[in-house]
C-alpha cells in the first residue's frame, strides 16, 4: 500500500497537503515486495483465501491496469480491500 498524501502544520494547524508523485520504479518495488512477503501464503502446506488470491492478481496486474500513471495505480491500490494480515 502506497501513501501519496502529505501534510504541512503550523503550531499544529494544518497549512497544506498534497500528493507525492509516484514512480513506477518505486511502486514495483513495493508491490514486488508486498508479493515477496506474502509467498508463504501460497506453499503447498497452505489453503490461501480467494482474498489472497485476488489481491496477489490485482498487485501483479497493476501496471497492465493503470498503465498511463503510476500514481493511478498507487491509488487504487490504497483503495483496494486487502485480505486480513495485508
Amino acid at each position: 500500500m502506497i501513501d501519496r498524501t502529505w501534510e504541512k502544520y503550523a503550531d499544529g494547524v494544518l497549512v497544506e497537503s498534497g500528493q507525492h508523485d509516484i514512480t513506477w520504479d518505486d511502486l514495483r518495488s513495493m508491490r514486488d515486495c508486498e508479493l515477496r512477503n506474502s509467498d508463504w501464503r501460497f506453499m503447498s502446506d497452505q489453503s490461501p483465501s480467494e482474498e489472497w488470491v485476488a489481491y496477489r492478481a490485482f498487485l501483479r496486474e497493476l501496471p497492465q491496469n493503470f498503465p498511463n500513471s503510476a500514481n493511478d495505480a498507487a491509488d487504487a491500490w490504497n483503495e483496494y480491500e486487502k485480505p486480513e494480515g495485508a
